[in-house]
């Protein structure tokens, strides 16, 4: 059936390479990584022998996967770590997110049968550890063949998918037995992939690796904070990680909030350091005191702070009062809003999230953030926290019983692998 399945797919590549061709010319995404997706990969050294493979598909899957991995190196020093995704931008947060614990990032290969085993032939894998629901029929067969372990973790299947795949499932339950473990986020994914095909002893429910981030500050750091910034007397709102476009929407809600409560304060946390000085110059035509973090200003003098350090950003959550996180009012897809909820603070959000897609339906579903459409829903929304205490509660706890109720992953998830 693989042989068929793998026979039909070069049929079907070589029938359509004209359109292949002309995408690869229209959009420069698609020629990313084709040459080692194809098999041209660099390295034939025994040094990668026994290495173990960390599969993340995109962004997503990449900042899922990050402390599994790490945590899974400073476990096992002697392994080398292999890191692919599929996607260029996935590609480019990895080479950030693991430049110091992989041996070598790249790209996974296409499911020809001939590009797998040249991966295999490559870099030697004894496990391959998948991040979500990635199934490659040609891939894991040949693994099998190979006596390479393979692993799909923080499993998913939302329900569309699921009545895709219940329609193959004569062809797919003998792929999905050829994993070693399938370890899903929830009860109801685990289900789904037991109807889909699986045998039942080789799905377990792992939790959702993107929950296990932790807050990594003692009570005695969380005050230096607070001292140094002067925050006792008021509530701040951070704006983290905004892109060019999004300071000023920022801006004219904090005008409008500090109208109505005047204890409030905004830290605002540009993403790019590039973009400090065309910040600046936006905070100067406020009107309002500004200062920078880099010199050491404080909220008893100032209305509003840049942060202009790095590294400070998920730290400084701790002492804020509720959050805005960027990137989502840009075409960029958003940034991580986990990193605020996890000290139970609430997050607002534009409606760009595809990075977080997943998250963000958790968390807006749980009450502990909210995605708005537009400058005056955020204004309206980030009033509404301020000026009902118990509305601003209940969120803090929901956001703390989100984390309660998905934490423990990266740990279950080791002790199996």
């Amino acid at each position: 059936m693989v042989v068929l399945y793998n026979l039909i797919l070069i049929i079907l590549s070589l029938l359509l390479l004209p359109v292949i061709f002309v995408a690869f010319i229209i959009q420069p995404k698609f020629r990313a990584g084709f040459w080692q997706k194809i098999g041209f990969y660099k390295f034939n050294d025994k040094k990668f022998e026994g290495s173990v493979v960390f599969h993340a598909v995109s962004v997503g899957e990449v900042n899922a996967v990050k402390s599994l991995v790490k945590e899974y190196k400073y476990k096992h020093p002697e392994k080398n770590i292999i890191i692919t995704t599929t996607t260029k931008t996935g590609q480019e947060i990895a080479k950030k997110a693991f430049s110091e614990v992989a041996q070598h990032i790249t790209y996974f290969p296409y499911d020809y049968f001939f590009s797998v085993l040249s991966f295999f032939n490559t870099y030697k894998p004894e496990k391959i550890i998948i991040a979500e629901t990635e199934i490659w029929p040609c891939f894991v067969t040949l693994a099998k063949l190979n006596k390479i372990k393979v692993y799909i973790v923080n499993g998913r299947i939302s329900p569309r998918s699921f009545k895709g795949y219940k329609k193959i499932k004569m062809f797919l339950a003998p792929i999905l037995n050829k994993y070693e473990k399938i370890f899903m986020q929830s009860n109801d994914d685990a289900e789904r992939m037991i109807e889909m095909g699986a045998d039942s002893d080789k799905v377990e429910v792992m939790g959702n690796l993107k929950f296990d981030i932790t807050t990594n500050l003692t009570s005695g750091e969380i005050e230096d904070y607070k001292n140094q910034l002067k925050t006792t007397n008021y509530r701040v709102f951070i704006a983290a990680s905004t892109h060019k476009g999004e300071d000023e929407i920022v801006l004219n809600a904090f005008k409008e909030l500090k109208s109505k409560e005047p204890d409030s304060k905004l830290l605002i946390a540009p993403r790019h350091p590039q973009r400090y000085d065309e910040v600046a110059e936006l905070l100067e035509k406020t009107g309002f005191n500004w200062g920078k973090r880099s010199c050491s200003d404080n909220f008893d003098d100032n209305d509003i702070i840049m942060l202009d350090t790095m590294g400070e950003l998920a730290k400084l959550f701790s002492i804020c009062y509720t959050a805005f996180i960027g990137g989502s009012f840009s075409q960029t897809g958003g940034h991580n809003p986990l990193e605020a909820n996890v000290w139970s603070k609430p997050v607002i959000s534009g409606p760009c999230v595809f990075n977080f897609k997943d998250v963000y339906k958790i968390v807006t579903d749980k009450k502990c953030a909210v995605i708005v459409n537009d400058s005056s829903e955020l204004t309206k929304e980030l009033v509404s926290l301020y000026a009902d205490k118990e509305k601003y509660d209940t969120c803090a706890k929901n956001a703390k019983a989100v984390f309660d109720e998905n934490k423990g992953a990266i740990n279950y998830v080791l002790a199996k692998v």
